[in-house]
């Protein structure tokens, strides 16, 4: 796989969720550097859309550590080893450099295409409404709906819905950009279209997390795999090389359950 940097956009240390007494994330760690897709896999219920709530710091952690371009977002270990938790405000204040698409979009209904994308901007970076309008306008023609601007999401299909949704986020110039199964809510003929977007948004530069059930995107997509099970990464590898050749027999029978008939290499 080619990296553009080997700067990191993101780290994960150990990071712990529990919800009662059931364990969802169990001491994850991860490593992306700036530039790279990466493709979170897995069977239902494995922790892959947890993570990401994680990483967003949308559910709360019991335990770990996550970085955003070098610097900690949430917890941290101070310069004496103690471990720091910061005031909402400085959560809050990081919280544009990470976006995360949701699988139902959450676009404003009563708000235009135009305005879905320029008002986050104007709450959340605080930038004049000409400046917000003007970097809308750009990134709605980057994706090809500039003609869906005065509209409202009910007019439009899932995948300008999705566009809207990649724009708002991109509006906030996050440092790592985030999606919860892209392609559920589409057509299997959009997939194609989904697959061009991530290839654009690669091309500029952006570091991507992306959960997703259907294999064949992710290897479209992905420079690189991580395979969870029981809220653990348990492989870490090039998607093909992953499922071609499993070392972990809990991926090898989730390769045969997605590729029942695809060879698999050397156990």
């Amino acid at each position: 796989m080619t990296l553009q940097s080997t700067e990191m956009a993101l780290t994960a240390r150990r990071l712990v969720r529990r919800v009662g007494a059931t364990t969802i994330l169990d001491e994850v760690y991860l490593e992306i550097p700036k530039g790279e897709c990466v493709g979170v896999i897995g069977r239902s219920g494995s922790g892959k859309s947890s993570l990401l709530r994680a990483l967003s710091l949308l559910d709360p952690l019991e335990d770990g550590f996550v970085t955003i371009a070098g610097k900690p977002f949430g917890r941290e270990v101070t310069d004496s080893s103690a471990v720091r938790t910061p005031p909402r405000h400085e959560v809050d204040a990081m919280r544009p450099r990470v976006g995360l698409v949701f699988q139902d979009f959450q676009l404003w209904p009563h708000l235009s295409v135009r305005e879905n994308i320029a008002l986050p901007q104007r709450i959340t970076l605080k930038r004049k409404a000409s400046a917000a309008q003007d970097r809308a306008d750009k990134l709605m023609a980057q994706l090809n709906i500039a003609g869906f601007a005065d509209q409202h999401p009910a007019a439009l299909s899932g995948g300008q819905k999705q566009r809207v949704a990649i724009a708002r986020a991109l509006a906030l110039d996050p440092a790592v950009l985030m999606f919860d199964e892209p392609t559920s809510a589409l057509d299997p003929e959009l997939i194609h279209d989904v697959i061009n977007v991530f290839m654009a948004l690669k091309t500029s530069g952006m570091t991507i997390i992306v959960v997703s059930h259907e294999i064949a995107f992710v290897r479209a997509v992905a420079d690189r795999a991580i395979f969870m099970h029981e809220g653990k990464v348990i492989a870490d590898d090039t998607p093909d090389a992953m499922l071609r050749a499993p070392k972990d027999k809990r991926v090898r029978a989730f390769a045969d359950l997605v590729s029942p008939h695809h060879p698999q290499g050397a156990a």
